[in-house]
């Protein structure tokens, strides 16, 4: 895909030379028009006007504002309360959570000032690495060169077999991976870019049949990456030749990511700022590896099964209830987990977010209650679990 804008790019030099000028121009004379029309607009009785609307606005905005900063501070409150009462291994109750939903600002719009104002500049995206980033790195960080599978049918072949010795059952690989992808993505497939979509841009680096960030990568290299390297080392023995000799130098470079994964402090922030840096981003391509990629995507999900576990929770998860363990944390996910039916239908979602981050999530707010969120995952699983991608990966089981 990066290839395309190359092979394309005298043409795209010569048109911009060609119309670079009529395009000035055009673009002068609008800022002028937009310019001339404001400053007409901009009458005493225009601006009085607009002083009056942004005054009413202000006010509104501080009243809400005062809510929903006291309504977050009691959400936060409570979390605190219930992460001290695990650990007195004491029972959570309704009390411990907020069980209003978040307040809504009903006010008035901020008006548009009459007046022209001063141009900002646009803020500056950070840029996103791709998978064509991904491998550069790999090859020039570690002279790696991940090995792709021969069809993406291998890749899941390969993903169940590992799923299924580590004890994932079908349905949780198959509908986490339905969620994830939209039931038809592959092993390469990267967040926000879509070849139906031509123009799309990734949105984050989550890569994969799990959605692997950057970070979850180099934590998992970090923190599993001993049973990884076993895993590799047992495959190894049972080859022979070129291939157990290109297993050997596949293994010495993943101990040598290992080694880097764990030069920074065993924390989400540590393995964060190392994550964005080109070994980072190295680290990440390993995904896109038939051998090691099955290995991180299982234990992306196994992981949280363990957390579980290891916090007394035994049942069986749901594929749902995995999928809001992949989402939210392990931590915040189990807390849904561990809440009964009952509870469920009551507990807002807004418990389990920041302020931010709930309210740049439209499914979060739609879907207002764990049992309603959960509920709307089994759906989403249910239609996507019937798309080719999705059929496939549960043949390979």
């Amino acid at each position: 895909m990066r290839g395309q804008p190359i092979r394309r790019c005298d043409q795209i030099i010569l048109c911009a030379l060609l119309f670079a000028p009529m395009t000035a121009v055009s673009e002068n004379a609008a800022s002028a028009a937009a310019v001339e029309a404001m400053a007409q607009a901009a009458t005493p009785a225009a601006i009085v006007d607009y002083r009056r609307k942004l005054a009413a606005y202000q006010e509104a905005r501080a009243a809400f504002e005062e809510d929903a900063g006291a309504y977050w501070n009691a959400i936060a409150d409570k979390r605190r309360g219930r992460n001290a009462k695990r650990r007195d291994y004491q029972a959570v109750t309704l009390d411990d959570y907020v069980l209003t939903q978040p307040p809504l600002y009903t006010g008035p719009k901020q008006p548009v000032n009459p007046e022209p104002e001063e141009e900002r500049p646009p803020r500056q995206r950070k840029y996103i690495p791709v998978v064509a980033d991904l491998l550069k790195a790999a090859a020039e960080q570690f002279q790696f060169v991940p090995q792709r599978p021969a069809s993406e049918m291998d890749f899941k072949r390969a993903y169940a077999k590992v799923a299924r010795a580590y004890g994932l059952t079908k349905e949780q690989a198959v509908r986490v991976y339905s969620f994830e992808t939209g039931g038809n993505g592959n092993h390469d497939m990267q967040s926000g870019l879509s070849a139906s979509r031509p123009g799309s841009r990734a949105i984050s680096t989550a890569v994969g049949y799990n959605q692997l960030l950057t970070t979850n990568s180099v934590e998992l290299l970090a923190e599993q990456g001993q049973d990884i390297l076993r895993a590799l080392g047992e495959k190894a023995a049972r080859l022979s030749g070129s291939q157990r000799a290109a297993m050997e130098r596949k293994i010495a470079v993943v101990k040598r990511m290992v080694a880097y994964a764990r030069s920074v402090p065993d924390t989400w922030s540590a393995h964060e700022k190392l994550a964005d840096t080109p070994k980072g981003w190295a680290i990440h391509a390993l995904v896109l590896d038939v051998d090691v990629g099955p290995l991180l995507q299982t234990h992306k999900l196994l992981t949280s099964i363990i957390f579980a576990r290891n916090k007394g929770y035994t049942l069986p998860l749901t594929a749902a209830e995995l999928e809001m363990m992949n989402l939210t944390g392990d931590g915040t996910g189990l807390d849904m987990v561990t809440m009964p039916q009952a509870m469920r239908e009551r507990v807002p979602t807004s418990n389990f977010f920041q302020r931010s981050g709930y309210e740049r999530n439209p499914v979060a707010i739609r879907h207002n209650t764990v049992a309603q969120l959960l509920a709307v995952t089994d759906v989403r699983m249910d239609s996507n679990s019937a798309k080719p991608g999705a059929r496939e990966l549960a043949a390979a089981f």
